[in-house]
């Protein structure tokens, strides 16, 4: 009998503390489960027809080309943050739907950051300049790359400059890895320069920049084509871009490429370096609570999308706002890029929400 009640007694006691490791457990996961998670919602995905809409991306037609569109509906606020305080509408295109959709959102500002895709500091005075007499590099002329610079001053840099208060973090991406120099110029993922640091890196920027010799070889004077393949020939001898050693010099890409002068970059801004790769500004924009992303910069056809800030791996962890007005597509055989930056935005909306400049605002 006393052995039958120890039993029985033992039963219990292991059934209350299974209960009750069960609670802890499941409190535990409760208090651990993310916002997203806890805060799921059903969207209403009705699509009111628009009549009438002005055409979108129509604040700056110099620089991209309006999108029209037949068919365009109205669709309910998508991304709703309690206590949000910046709205952000927006569109993105699908062929299901046969038209474009538009919705408006409400953020936090302090859980979204501005991030401006490769503000190369090409041809703009600080020593890094377009090889001569035919190497290529940004927009791949200097006359592409000053009207790219253009844009930079008089479109994104007031745009950060009116945000950078309201937001939690401004980035700027760069090609390479966090190399000496840049690292005393740039708050990077785990540091930030001193004063006298930045001064330090200012000067050896400079002596490295200038020292370099931005000379290439001429283009080819002949080319020897084969009597059968004579096209295919030519193009291999004399592609339309090459940015190799060839006509830019060796060393050239390993240079300190810095931000462009025509950003006002602040102490609290920080690097993104792209040889880093993706893992390390996912992780650090975790760190610093960051939901929600305005991309900017260049090219819409190229960095903007691919690189380690591009929208490719952005999206994937983040709600990617582009805004189209505040980036520039690559445009060979034009003078103008607002023909090439309509066609790669119109591209990127059937996966992408798309918003510009002035859709992107404090609610008063």
């Amino acid at each position: 009998m006393m052995k039958l009640r120890s039993t029985i007694v033992l039963g219990l006691f292991l059934g209350l503390f299974c209960f009750f490791l069960g609670r802890l457990t499941t409190n535990r996961a409760t208090a651990n489960a993310t916002p997203e998670a806890a805060a799921s919602r059903l969207y209403a995905n009705t699509l009111k027809p628009m009549v009438n809409p002005q055409p979108l991306l129509a604040d700056h037609p110099e620089w991209v080309q309006p999108v029209i569109e037949s068919v365009r509906y109205e669709a309910p606020r998508l991304v709703d943050d309690e206590g949000g305080n910046l709205d952000v509408r927006a569109w993105r295109f699908c062929y299901n739907a046969r038209g474009i959709i538009e919705m408006p959102n409400r953020l936090r500002a302090d859980k979204t950051a501005v991030i401006m895709v490769h503000p190369w500091g090409i041809d703009d005075g600080q020593g890094w300049k377009t090889p001569e007499p035919a190497g290529v590099c940004d927009f791949c002329t200097e006359e592409k790359n000053h009207l790219a610079a253009r844009h930079t001053k008089e479109v994104i840099n007031p745009f950060i400059k009116r945000l950078r208060d309201k937001v939690s973090l401004v980035m700027f991406s760069l090609p390479g890895g966090e190399d000496p120099i840049r690292k005393q110029l740039y708050r990077g993922y785990s540091s930030t320069p001193t004063v006298a640091q930045r001064e330090q890196g200012a000067k050896e920027l400079h002596t490295k920049l200038n020292s370099f010799s931005y000379k290439g070889q001429p283009l080819p004077a002949e080319i020897k084509l084969s009597s059968d393949t004579p096209v295919i020939d030519y193009f291999k001898q004399f592609p339309g871009l090459d940015a190799s050693a060839k006509y830019n010099n060796a060393g050239f890409w390993e240079l300190p490429i810095p931000v462009t002068r025509d950003i006002d970059v602040f102490p609290n801004d920080v690097v993104i370096y792209d040889a880093l790769g993706y893992a390390p500004l996912r992780e650090f924009l975790k760190r610093q609570g960051i939901r929600h992303v305005l991309l900017t910069g260049y090219a819409t056809d190229m960095c903007f999308c691919r690189t380690t800030a591009g929208y490719e791996n952005l999206s994937r962890d983040f709600n990617v706002f582009l805004v189209g007005d505040a980036s520039l597509a690559t445009f060979p055989s034009n003078n103008t890029p607002k023909y090439t930056t309509n066609a790669h935005l119109s591209f990127a909306a059937l996966n992408q929400l798309v918003t510009q400049v002035s859709w992107v605002k404090t609610p008063e």
